[in-house]
């Protein structure tokens, strides 16, 4: 009987040492770094480029109705227990709002309850609109050590529902803030709406699909208006670099509205992505002409449904004739 109570007691003790490492162990972050010891707060300078330019992405690139350009940047610095958007998962009300419409009242509601209810949020912040498709747009934001993390969206417009951002990035390195960092940013399509041009329609995906990124390839598609089957991969679509600031640097001055088209990051070797010639299919055989008693002839045409660019294998012959026994003569 002894012996049997030594046991059960032996079994709670190692239960409650179990219980208190998974305690323990839940409380880290669930990112693949330690936990933040950085000193302070960390502040940094944001800057959004676009790259979005016809060279680039000559294909059915919006030129009207409205002009290829950026909607206002939206983002927070946040812990692990918060996520704003993550591929192959659904996007939030407030995601599916923000990426169709560029409406952010919804995606500033989540933000605000996640905040409130769990801490998980430090701060928002958020940059204006580019109006074209390359250009800058910069603001200010701040990182907690329990608050390392940064998350932001910006629309691709026009598009059905498309966007680029970033996803949880840490700004902090074990005990210390990173001083710069640099990402190259693709297109993700948020899964609400089945567009596949950048005019398309307003169509609701039924039912919901997960983000999913965009790439030459996918979705497999010519109507795609990123399908390029040339290309390995597509070239960035824009950039975010974050610097951090130094404390002695207390006054920030924010890039004005009037974007530079051309400068700073900009200035890299523009992406000269060739674009092939597409054809419509050959229409029916007409009429077969030519004397009776003789070999007659009869043609079919097809039209360029997307003119090349950039070098891009260039339109073949639109008329075909071929040889015919006349039907009809006298």
């Amino acid at each position: 009987m002894e012996s049997l109570m030594r046991v059960c007691r032996s079994c709670r003790a190692v239960g409650t040492l179990l219980l208190t490492v998974l305690s323990w162990s839940s409380c880290l972050p669930m990112g693949e770094e330690a936990v933040c010891t950085a000193p302070g707060l960390g502040r940094y300078s944001i800057t959004f480029t676009g790259k979005w330019s016809q060279t680039a992405f000559p294909k059915q690139y919006p030129l009207f109705r409205p002009p290829a350009q950026w909607s206002s940047l939206l983002g927070a610095t946040h812990s692990s227990d918060y996520s704003m958007w993550k591929k192959d998962e659904y996007a939030t009300n407030g995601v599916r709002d923000f990426a169709e419409k560029g409406e952010a009242w919804e995606l500033m509601k989540e933000i605000e309850a996640a905040g409130e209810k769990i801490q998980s949020v430090h701060s928002v912040f958020s940059a204006s609109a580019i109006p074209s498709g390359t250009g800058q747009t910069s603001t200010q934001l701040e990182a907690h050590s329990r608050h390392s993390l940064v998350s932001f969206l910006v629309r691709i417009v026009p598009s059905p529902d498309w966007f680029v951002g970033v996803d949880s990035v840490n700004l902090c390195e074990g005990n210390r803030w990173k001083e710069q960092v640099t990402m190259d940013l693709f297109p993700y399509d948020a899964g609400t709406d089945s567009g596949f041009t950048f005019s398309s329609p307003n169509f609701a995906t039924i039912p919901q699909d997960t983000v999913k990124e965009i790439t030459s390839s996918s979705p497999s598609h010519p109507a795609n208006s990123f399908y390029y089957p040339r290309l390995k991969s597509l070239p960035p679509i824009a950039r975010v670099t974050m610097v951090r600031i130094k404390k002695r640097q207390r006054v920030f001055v924010p890039t004005p509205p009037a974007v530079v088209r051309m400068g700073n990051e900009i200035e890299d070797a523009l992406s000269e992505t060739p674009l092939d010639c597409e054809v419509s299919l050959w229409s029916s055989w007409g009429l077969c002409t030519g004397p009776c008693g003789k070999t007659g002839a009869k043609s079919r045409t097809r039209y360029v449904r997307l003119q090349p660019a950039n070098n891009g294998t260039p339109c073949p012959a639109l008329e075909e004739e071929t040889a015919c026994e006349p039907d009809n003569c006298i």
